[in-house]
């Protein structure tokens, strides 16, 4: 590449759920595409708002919520980019941008997964303290089941190789999958790391449901280590999977 042109990232899918997040998606589109230009940006939308036409005129891929809630929605996310890299964000601004290059120079250099660390050694203004204290200990917990230091296993913001994400049987359903898409990893010995962030003030309405994901969580690390299901690679997809765009053309998902 030429001194002083700009990195190209056409190697990267940004990914985002949103629900009602009108407020917000515009900025973190816009976010997104000024930190990774050249990178693809998909929407699952489940809104009743004008979020899904403000992505598209932004110029993101909207496609419908495939029904069954969040989890089946960032599985959804996760499977259809084509791309060999992955990156998820929350919709409603509270992750940085700055840390969109980072994650993805770490996938580029050899990392499975690459996160974000929210909760750090002292408390982010953002986050109230039974949040925090709560997050600390899921994570230690976390940490001694895949015997590998894990430091904010709900954060939203991480970046995955491709491959590894379409390597695995996800079990998606309920709450807290995202928790899995690195203790999984994690407990089959990949190549996982995080980098420490300035968790923001988010803008709309919080949508989290703190105690009925907190015991999700507790039952997800709980499982035995066989519950991890891996998979072979079926034709198709580069990095394993037969997933296409197309298929959530129809039924409960489609593109919009």
């Amino acid at each position: 590449m030429e001194s002083g042109a700009a990195e190209s990232y056409s190697d990267v899918a940004v990914v985002m759920i949103t629900r009602n997040e009108e407020a917000a998606v515009g900025k973190v589109i816009r976010d997104a595409r000024d930190a990774l230009p050249g990178a693809e940006i998909f929407v699952i939308d489940g809104s009743t708002d004008n979020t899904p036409e403000i992505a598209r005129e932004l110029g993101a891929t909207v496609v419908r919520e495939p029904g069954g809630g969040f989890g089946p929605a960032l599985h959804a996310a996760l499977m259809i980019p084509r791309q060999p890299i992955v990156v998820t964000v929350d919709a409603d601004d509270t992750y940085p941008p700055s840390a969109f290059p980072v994650l993805v120079n770490l996938i580029r250099e050899g990392w499975d997964v690459a996160g974000t660390d929210r909760l750090g050694t002292h408390r982010p203004k953002t986050m109230n303290l039974s949040n925090w204290v709560a997050n600390h200990a899921l994570s230690g917990l976390a940490s001694l089941r895949s015997r590998t230091r894990l430091r904010d296993v709900h954060s939203g913001q991480r970046a995955y190789r491709s491959a590894l994400i379409h390597s695995f049987d996800w079990d998606y359903s309920g709450q807290a999958f995202p928790v899995d898409l690195l203790f999984w990893p994690a407990l089959v010995q990949k190549k996982v790391t995080e980098i420490p962030i300035a968790y923001r003030e988010r803008i709309g309405e919080t949508k989290l449901q703190r105690w009925v994901s907190g015991k999700a969580t507790i039952r997800r690390l709980l499982r035995r280590r066989s519950t991890v299901r891996r998979r072979g690679s079926p034709r198709g997809h580069p990095d394993g999977s037969n997933v296409r765009l197309d298929e959530y053309s129809s039924g409960q998902g489609g593109l919009e």
